[in-house]
């Protein structure tokens, strides 16, 4: 059986019927052409249930939860319109897409998104024929929708292409990119902005007064109107219009379907819509694990800190101990643990919007004039930075801290949001100092090390909590590229970076192998990697990277440039995405859990290990 229908296989077992008793109109729909029977009457009706449906099978196993309400109208009004998947309907950032998903096929298996071979988290091509564009990280849907409809003018081919861009997704810089772009070339397309004044947190900065200014109908008495911003770039504008107001909704979209050239359609809604809990917490109702429908989302007391939550506590203590900090953020306050600084030192806090680029390049200039940066960041954001990395902080030496957050995998995120890769393209850069802490406390202790570092520094850690040791509350560095020997063995070296020192200890106690905690990944404990080279047998690297280009593939070419002859095994992630599941079951399927390292040994050093006394 293929992997693929292994998924479908997966999906059928665990799908749920759902209650024609209770959805009548919904459980007729098996695709959009089922929707396109009903009356237009019958539509708000459509919307109750698909908007009620949604919220029990969040509710039930938790996901993306207040912008997939606020599109419940708009979703059903497109699929009734356009001829889909057969017209091009490009959603961007998928928070916005588990009601799509429901209208197209995956209504009965929607309670197993984010779950191991369930439904991906996001829009995924792979997954059906209406998700007509992979999307995870935002401001890509008018590029992708302009691609795609220059390809089909080029062909005589006169299905539309519609991009719908939201959750703060328009404040990202490439999202202007393609608007200017499309604005130059005018090609038939219509780009729908769903205006719900959040991405995660509220959305910041002007061009959110711009589109407040829209939705308060204002009329521009001195002064341009707020609409020209996209006029000027050649979209001709039309709204706002109440999105959660079907017949009005309708009517908008009918009078710029069959428009040529280029055409926005401004669409107001509101995040969480229909759950009240949702409207009032936005922020928190943005993503949620299982609760009770009734009750809301239940709040976990005396919780073990997460990675997150030590960061953005170092952050706040080392800003009073040092007035130069200011804080960075590509509109990720919540999920990097920035909520208590941007609280206790607003005018040290930037959220600059989605948009990775600008924070990269912002920190470089707050460097310049002696400010001393921290740029927290997930691993798979820094990715949409990584020129501004180089050429404009790491070439130039500047004194910025990169708090990598969601490094290695990431759970149920899945493929776009693992941070796999941030070891090997970090680790290439000269200037760089690139760190992995084991634990909660190492991560403080090498936070305050990179901060007072004159450089480029970056420290990466993965999503959730650690092993739980004791946090030190002091501003401790450690000493930069030393590492610390955890256990003395004999025969077997095991060189754990980051997260994966707990297997390893688990596993080298069993062969009686030396295991190291390595700390950093640039620059190596060379001295300490050299003398284990000559005082075992084997080398074993450990990491939750992709070992091509990783921490492994560093200290390789160590032993290579001193003329070592002995290849290390070289244990992280694999050459390949790895699917949703959680991060205790993509860590064992990269065998980096115990049986994992066990395994692996066995595989390589047969004849040795079966010959140690410990091995079980």
């Amino acid at each position: 059986m293929t992997e693929s229908q292994a998924r479908h296989a997966a999906l059928r077992d665990n799908a749920r019927m759902i209650d024609s008793s209770r959805y009548p109109l919904l459980a007729r729909i098996d695709s959009p052409a089922d929707l396109k029977r009903l009356l237009e009457d019958e539509l708000p009706r459509v919307a109750n249930e698909l908007r009620t449906y949604l919220i029990e099978s969040v509710a039930s196993v938790g996901g993306h939860f207040g912008a997939g309400l606020g599109v419940v109208e708009l979703t059903v009004a497109l699929h009734y319109l356009f001829d889909t998947p057969r017209d091009r309907l490009v959603w961007d950032v998928g928070h916005q897409g588990y009601p799509h998903k429901i209208l197209t096929g995956r209504r009965d298996t929607i309670t197993t998104i984010k779950k191991q071979a369930g439904l991906a988290p996001f829009l995924r091509r792979a997954e059906s024929g209406y998700d007509t564009f992979g999307v995870g990280h935002a401001s890509t849907s008018i590029s992708a929708a302009l691609g795609m409809a220059i390809a089909l003018q080029r062909r005589g081919d006169r299905r539309k292409v519609v991009a719908v861009i939201g959750d703060g997704a328009i404040t990202g810089g490439m999202a202007y990119e393609a608007l200017n772009h499309a604005g130059g070339i005018a090609p038939d397309m219509l780009v729908v902005l769903n205006d719900n004044g959040m991405s995660i947190s509220e959305n910041v900065g002007g061009l959110d007064r711009t589109l407040a200014r829209l939705r308060a109908g204002e009329a521009g008495e001195s002064g341009p109107h707020p609409e020209a911003l996209f006029e000027e770039l050649g979209f001709a504008y039309s709204g706002p219009v109440d999105g959660h107001d079907l017949p009005a909704l309708l009517r908008a979209l009918r009078a710029v379907k069959d428009k040529p050239g280029p055409q926005l359609l401004h669409v107001v809604t509101t995040k969480g819509k229909g759950y009240a809990p949702a409207e009032q917490e936005q922020i928190e109702y943005h993503a949620v694990g299982k609760f009770d429908p009734v009750l809301g989302v239940a709040h976990s007391a005396g919780k073990a800190p997460t990675y997150s939550d030590v960061f953005g506590d170092w952050l706040c203590d080392m800003a009073a101990a040092d007035p130069r900090l200011v804080a960075i953020t590509p509109a990720m306050r919540e999920g990097s643990g920035l909520v208590r600084f941007s609280r206790e030192h607003p005018d040290r806090y930037f959220d600059v919007a989605i948009a990775e680029q600008h924070a990269v390049t912002l920190a470089a200039g707050l460097a310049c004039e002696g400010m001393k940066p921290v740029v927290a960041i997930y691993s798979t954001f820094l990715q949409r930075a990584y020129d501004q990395l180089i050429h404009d902080v790491a070439l130039q030496d500047f004194d910025v801290t990169f708090a990598i957050d969601r490094a290695g995998v990431v759970g149920p995120d899945g493929p776009t949001h693992a941070g796999s890769f941030d070891l090997s393209y970090l680790r290439c850069i000269p200037n760089m100092l690139v760190m992995a802490p084991a634990d909660e406390n190492e991560c403080r202790q090498l936070l305050t090390t990179g901060f007072r570092h004159d450089g480029p520094a970056a420290i990466r850690y993965p999503r959730g909590g650690g092993p739980g040791v004791t946090i030190d509350p002091a501003l401790a560095a450690l000493p930069i590229g030393k590492a610390e020997v955890r256990r003395r063995g004999r025969g077997i070296a095991l060189l754990a970076f980051g997260c994966t020192l707990a297997p390893a200890e688990t596993a080298g106690a069993e062969f009686d192998a030396t295991v190291v905690n390595m700390r950093f990944v640039k620059p190596l404990d060379e001295a300490l990697v050299l003398e284990l080279a000559r005082t075992h047998e084997m080398l074993v690297t450990l990491e939750d990277n992709a070992t091509a280009g990783g921490a492994g593939s560093a200290v390789g070419e160590l032993l290579a440039a001193h003329g070592i002859e002995i290849a290390p095994l070289q244990l992280g992630l694999p050459d390949r995405f790895l699917e949703h599941a959680t991060r205790e079951q993509l860590l064992a399927e990269a065998g980096l859990d115990a049986d994992g390292i066990r395994r692996a040994i066995r595989a390589r050093f047969p004849r040795f290990a079966s010959s140690l006394r410990n091995a079980v």
